[in-house]
């Protein structure tokens, strides 16, 4: 073989190899980002400046508390969740009611069978509440003691709509029927009173109804299931049981979450969910779900920077928009706005009216 045709031999083989390798490299930089088995550098939240975004009042971030698997406080918690709910549910600001008048106290095991099967009317909760015999408080019936009084409601609007005249006739046959099991004397408000209530309230819940999300885009390379997760862990998200999908405990007990981030849920059940790329997540609040001194949108904020500082992505809005610090504090300003009106109504945002009314 002469020595050129070794020179080109020798040429083609480097030639060769170059594309193989720049193929797997090429291969690998596209690969979504992964999770680390230990906090990788860039999962800590990304300090904000003072210049760029000033949502609270001064007091800073507040304090946050890791998740533990402590066993007490695990049974505690179940201990609260299985505990049955004795305080007032019914309301004159949200609900239409009855109240049923009686010869003589009742027991509890009597207004419980002669409780409805279902708790809707239409697409409305009902509810009964007793006024127990010794503690002369209105409370949902339970095995054991004794009432004096009951009241039956139906909630006037919520997120399906205003009550409407079938759903009231539906009210007053579910109510009749139980005051006649317990022998109860039943009053009625007038329907076309309540109906109009229905619509007006209908009508507050609907211009108050805020549900925002931000969406964070990748810039450059895609991100696994497991990356999303363990940044989103270190804001102190935790997951749901919707696969998918996890959730910013509130700092209250009893409370629903803060914020939500959700990405797609046939990715985060993929067979191989580490070789899924994911480019979009989106950060979610329900206003009137979440107390005010949350801080929620603040928050909000503070989460969205903090994540598309950490993994390379660029902060948008539905119409795929980027959301820059000025639109945040205008939209943080429209709130502080519509918190007033529903405190001056009392339906504060996250108050137990509030979250009623708004489901």
């Amino acid at each position: 073989m002469s020595t050129l045709q070794i020179s080109l031999a020798v040429g083609g083989s480097l030639v060769l190899v170059g594309i193989v390798a720049h193929g797997a490299w090429s291969a690998r930089k596209n690969l979504p980002k992964q999770a680390t088995s230990k906090p990788a550098p860039g999962i800590e939240p990304v300090p904000v400046k003072e210049n760029y975004l000033q949502l609270d009042d001064g007091d800073g971030l507040p304090e946050r508390h890791e998740p533990s698997f402590d066993t007490d406080a695990v049974l505690a918690a179940l201990t609260q969740l299985t505990t049955p709910e004795r305080k007032p549910v019914l309301d004159i600001l949200i609900d239409a009611m009855a109240p049923v008048t009686l010869a003589s106290p009742v027991a509890g095991e009597a207004a419980l069978a002669a409780m409805p099967s279902t708790r809707r009317v239409g697409s409305k909760p009902f509810a009964i509440e007793g006024l127990r015999d010794d503690s002369r408080e209105w409370e949902i019936p339970a095995a054991g003691y004794r009432y004096s009084a009951f009241q039956c409601g139906v909630q006037l609007a919520n997120r399906t709509g205003a009550l409407n005249a079938i759903e009231y006739s539906e009210f007053v046959m579910k109510t009749q029927a139980f005051a006649d099991a317990i022998g109860g004397e039943v009053e009625f408000a007038e329907m076309q009173g309540e109906v109009a209530r229905g619509r007006e309230l209908d009508q507050f819940a609907g211009a108050h109804d805020a549900q925002l999300s931000f969406k964070l885009r990748a810039v450059k390379t895609a991100w696994s299931p497991g990356y999303v997760q363990q940044c989103a862990a270190g804001q102190g998200f935790v997951p749901s049981a919707t696969p998918g999908r996890m959730l910013l405990p509130a700092s209250h007990t009893g409370h629903g979450p803060i914020l939500g981030l959700s990405f797609d849920s046939q990715a985060a059940q993929a067979e191989d969910p580490e070789q899924t790329a994911l480019y979009e997540v989106t950060l979610s609040l329900d206003v009137p779900q979440v107390l005010r001194s949350e801080r929620p949108f603040a928050r909000m904020c503070e989460v969205a920077i903090a994540l598309a500082g950490s993994m390379d992505g660029v902060i948008i809005d539905d119409n795929a928009i980027l959301v820059r610090p000025e639109a945040m504090e205008a939209i943080h300003a429209d709130l502080e706005q519509l918190y007033d009106r529903m405190d001056v109504r009392e339906l504060s945002a996250g108050s137990a009216l509030g979250r009623r009314l708004f489901s």
